[in-house]
C-alpha cells in the first residue's frame, strides 16, 4: 500500500478523481490524488484561492488542467471579462508555485469565455 501524506489525503476529499493519468507532468509539480488523478500545484492554488473568496453563486471545480467556473446567469460575463487581468494579477500575489498554463473556462448559463493564464508558446502560435 503507497503511503500518502497529509495533504494527499485531505485533496482526496476536495477533487474529483479522473481515471487516467496525465502525460508529461513532473512528479514535482503534481500530486498524486488517489486513483491516477494529477492536478499541478498552481492549478489547485488557484482554486484553493478563488474557493476562498466565496462568492455567491458560483462553482470553482478542476477540468482536466484547467479551471472551470460556473456562475449564475444574470452574471455580467463582460465586466467579468473586462476586470479578469487586473484581478488575476492582483490574486497571483498569494501564489508562490512556479507558474504554469492555466485556462479558466467561464460560463454562465447562457455564454461563456476563456482566458488564458501564462500561455505556452502553441497558445501564442494559434492566435496568429
Amino acid at each position: 500500500m503507497k503511503r500518502q501524506s497529509l495533504l494527499e489525503r485531505l485533496l482526496k476529499t476536495n477533487y474529483p478523481r479522473k481515471s487516467q493519468k496525465k502525460k508529461n507532468i513532473s512528479e514535482r509539480n503534481a500530486l498524486y490524488v488517489d486513483k491516477p488523478y494529477y492536478m499541478n500545484l498552481y492549478q489547485q492554488k488557484w482554486i484553493d484561492l478563488l474557493r476562498a473568496a466565496n462568492i455567491p453563486g458560483w462553482k470553482i471545480e478542476p477540468q482536466d488542467e484547467n479551471i472551470y467556473i460556473e456562475m449564475p446567469h444574470v452574471t455580467d460575463l463582460k465586466l467579468i471579462r473586462d476586470n479578469l487581468p487586473s484581478t488575476l494579477a492582483a490574486m497571483s500575489l498569494d501564489i508562490n508555485e512556479p507558474h504554469e498554463r492555466l485556462k479558466f473556462m467561464f460560463h454562465n448559463g447562457h455564454e461563456n469565455f476563456e482566458y488564458m493564464l501564462n500561455p505556452a508558446a502553441e497558445d501564442l502560435e494559434g492566435e496568429n
